[in-house]
Order: structure tokens, then C-alpha cells, then sequence
């Protein structure tokens, strides 16, 4: 199994390879150069089994020769050891046809955890292998740095570096990334948003001295092994529904297109998927570009669900590559409008291409806050904001297609967002058991300008000791 770069100027690479580097050379993201198909008896075998053993399956095709199936099972099952729930992503019912993927049993109460312990854990035996040692630098809207710092706290051969924009996220969410007392850890509250995070992350892995340098590695959602991870729980849900004998449609909340572009992954591997719907918050560059082909900054503003408030949708390159027929010179093309000119029209080929998988929708803050609300009055869950405009955008899409079972994704327990949860109900979440002392925890965290060079200085000065 190779993987290739979206921008099709990069070398090709193991899954090893891929899954350590991260963001190809040439900027673009890797993508497998094949995807393997499961046949409608093999998912049909599915049927009962395990997580760890689904996920097994569905992952073994992409990972080469990098792990034995004995490694890679013993990986999969550390992996999910600490999770809180039996099933690891149980489904609920929320109406006739409406049923809500609950993705928050892990360590950090979030989705991420589902692709990050599992990460960690395969970064941990590679690098076991080698002696190697690697620096992993991330951005986060919320809960990739909680869920990457868990997964790599206390590892001798890692450091782990997180930027977050100061501000404007939960504080749950801060607090699981400025609490643990690993020296391995470094939080950075950066003056500015997602998208300037995201971007300077990028051009650190754009500046090949400065890479290479301090052993840059990448575990944000453009990283292949992040994507792959979370095409198992597609396949987990569909199966207890009744694929391959039955088609089912996802609702995913989503703001950098990785956890729906996981679920492209796995229709193309042969998963009966009648849709995939695209829900955003108020920042809904992704819902108006699948309405009227025009990808456009508008300029982010802060929400009740911090973690979509993003406008330049970094997985979002790797459905155009596809939509493009694999042509890495036509998103090259794309990326480089965006860069200077804040935006891009798709053609209308590449757009029948995205319209053949996606659909869309948004909910605005009152929404949101309406659908907490009505959603415990109704069926006695309490969603947090994010998986509200999920069920909200699920809800529309059930009563125009009754007939076709609808999976919304619940990227994040409700506690996570207490002041959102509890201003929409009057009920204020509490944390689980384990980390019901969050709050009294000390915060150790590094307040940074957005500027590059001091963030890059602060990383060659803290991995050089």
C-alpha cells in the first residue's frame, strides 16, 4: 500500500511513512493510492463483532507491512482499553430513522480520542523500532490538543507541542491541555484564531530546515493514520443497522472535513452510504460551497461550538482531489487561489462530483442552543453544542429521506461545553468521575504572539534541552 500527496509533487510513501510525516512535502495531504473494497460478505461478517475486531478489519488493508497483524491487534487493543463504554461507540435512538453515534467514551470526551490513542500508540511501537525521536506539532480548535496530549503525555520519544487560539475555546477544553504535568507537553495560547494556528503549523512543515531540524511530525486531522482510524466507526454503526443489506446516511458536524472525508473512505470501500451530510455551524463556508460551488472567507466568528469555527477546511483538499479525478495540478490550482485571493469557484464537474456523496446544512446559534433544548425535552439526551447542529442538520435531511436510516455523529460529551449545555437547559453537565478535579488542577501554558518565528524559536529552545 502506497500513499500519494494530494498536489502530486511529493514522493510516495509507506503508511509508516505517511502516518509519521504527516503533511507531504509539497504541501498537499496524503491519500492511499488505492483504496481496498470490502466485499458485501465480508461486511455482512461484521455483523456482532467487536470494535477492536471491526476495526481490525477495516484498517488492515491500508497499513502494509508496517505491523503484524499480532502488533497492530495489540495496538488496537491498548488503544481502546481506557474507553468508558463496552461498545466504544454505542448508538442511540433519537427518532423513527434518526439514530445519534455517541463518539465521546474516550479519555478526553471527544472523537478525536477514537484516532489519537490509536496514533499514539502506532507512533509509539514505530518509534520504538527506530530510536528515533520526533517532535509533533499540532493546531486545535479544542479537542485535537486534548486528545493528542493524552495520547503522548509521559512518551521518552515524543514532544508534543499544541497551539489553540487564546480565548476561544471551552475551558474544559483549555484546561485538558494546560493540566497534565509531563515535561514532554507544551500548550501555546496563540493571539488569533483556528485558521492562523493551522496555518503556521503548515508553514513550519513548509520550512524544510526548520523540519528537519527538530524531527517535525504531524498528528492533526490531515494526517492519514487520523482519517483512517475513524472510517472504523462508520462501518461499527452501519452494521448494527443492517448493512451491506441496507443503506444508511451520516449527519457529521464538521469544520475540517476529516471525519466526513473518514466516512467517504469508507463508501469507496464498499459501505452502503446513501449520503454524507455536511452540517456546519455559522460558519458555514463548507455548507455555501456545496450550495453554489463558491469557497470564500468571510472572516470566523466565535460560536457556542468553538471546534467548527474554522474557514479553511484543511481535509476539504482531499474530497476536491477526488472530485478533480486525482488530479493533483487542478488542487494545486485551487490552493493557491485560496492562499492569495481568500478563495475559489469549483467547477461544475468537480461539483457534481461532490454532490454525489454530500449533501448539506448550518444552524445558527439560536438553533443550536433550540436544538439542546428540545433534544432533552424530547428523547432525554444532552448534546453538546457541536452534535446539535449535527441533529439539527440530521433532522431535515430525515423528514426529506424518511425512508433511509439517518447516523448523526456526537463528536463531544455535553460537559465539555458546560455554559452553552446549561444556559439551553437549565441542567449544568458534570465531568465523568476521572476528572471531576479538572478544575482544580494548576494550568501550565505559554501565552504567544501570532507570529511564526517566536512559536518556532520557543520549540527549538524546548526540544534542544
Amino acid at each position: 500500500m502506497h500513499y500519494i500527496s494530494t498536489r502530486g509533487q511529493a514522493p510516495d510513501l509507506s503508511f509508516e511513512e505517511a502516518m509519521l510525516t504527516g503533511l507531504a512535502r509539497d504541501g498537499g495531504l496524503y491519500v492511499p493510492q488505492t483504496i481496498p473494497a470490502l466485499s458485501p460478505d465480508q461486511i455482512a461478517a461484521l455483523a456482532g463483532k467487536s470494535y477492536e475486531d471491526i476495526a481490525f478489519e477495516v484498517m488492515r488493508p491500508f497499513i502494509g507491512e508496517t505491523f503484524t497483524d499480532a502488533e497492530f491487534k495489540a495496538l488496537i487493543a491498548k488503544a481502546y482499553s481506557g474507553f468508558g463504554h463496552a461498545a466504544r461507540a454505542p448508538l442511540v435512538q433519537l427518532a423513527p430513522n434518526h439514530f445519534l453515534l455517541e463518539l465521546f467514551h474516550g479519555p478526553t470526551l471527544a472523537f478525536k480520542d477514537f484516532a489519537m490513542q490509536l496514533i499514539g500508540q502506532m507512533f509509539q511501537a514505530a518509534l520504538g523500532r527506530s530510536g528515533k525521536r520526533v517532535t509533533i506539532v499540532g493546531a486545535t480548535s479544542g479537542d485535537t490538543g486534548s486528545a493528542a496530549i493524552e495520547a503522548f503525555r509521559g512518551l521518552s520519544n515524543v514532544d508534543v507541542f499544541i497551539l489553540y487560539p487564546h480565548g476561544r475555546i471551552s475551558e474544559v477544553q483549555r484546561r485538558q491541555m494546560t493540566t497534565p504535568v509531563e515535561d514532554n507537553v507544551h500548550a501555546l495560547a496563540v493571539d488569533g484564531d483556528f485558521d492562523d494556528c493551522q496555518a503556521m503549523v503548515k508553514d513550519m512543515f513548509n520550512d524544510f530546515a526548520f523540519r528537519e531540524a527538530v524531527s517535525l511530525a504531524g498528528v492533526n486531522s490531515i494526517n492519514w493514520g487520523r482519517v483512517l482510524a475513524q472510517v472504523v466507526y462508520y462501518f461499527t454503526s452501519a452494521v448494527s443497522l443492517g448493512a451491506p443489506h441496507r443503506q444508511v446516511s451520516f449527519t457529521v458536524p464538521t469544520g475540517n472535513f476529516g471525519d466526513i472525508f473518514a466516512g467517504y473512505i469508507a463508501k469507496k470501500m464498499g459501505l452502503p452510504v446513501e449520503r454524507l451530510v455536511i452540517a456546519t455551524n455559522q460558519n458555514d463556508i463548507l455548507h455555501r460551497c456545496l450550495e453554489n460551488g463558491d469557497y470564500t472567507k468571510l472572516g470566523v466568528v466565535p460560536t457556542i461550538s468553538p471546534s467548527m469555527d474554522i474557514e479553511v477546511s484543511s481535509n476539504f483538499e482531499r474530497a476536491l482531489y477526488f472530485a478533480h479525478d486525482r488530479d493533483g495540478a487542478a488542487v494545486v490550482g485551487l490552493m493557491d487561489e485560496l492562499k492569495t485571493g481568500g478563495g475559489f469557484r469549483i467547477s461544475q464537474n468537480a461539483m457534481s462530483a461532490l454532490r454525489t456523496h454530500y449533501d448539506s446544512g448550518m444552524a445558527d446559534e439560536p438553533t443550536t442552543s433550540r436544538t439542546i433544548t428540545t433534544a432533552l425535552a424530547e428523547t432525554g439526551e444532552l448534546l453538546c453544542p457541536h452534535s446539535a447542529v449535527a441533529v439539527h442538520v440530521g433532522n431535515q435531511h430525515v423528514r426529506r429521506h424518511p425512508d433511509v436510516p439517518m447516523i448523526t455523529l456526537a463528536t463531544a460529551h455535553p460537559a465539555k461545553f458546560p455554559a452553552a449545555v446549561e444556559e439551553a437547559t437549565g441542567h449544568h453537565p458534570p465531568l465523568p468521575p476521572g476528572m471531576a478535579d479538572l478544575y482544580e488542577r494548576s494550568e501550565r501554558v505559554t501565552r504567544v504572539a501570532n507570529d511564526l518565528a517566536a512559536i518556532q524559536a520557543i520549540i527549538t529552545e524546548r526540544t534542544a534541552t
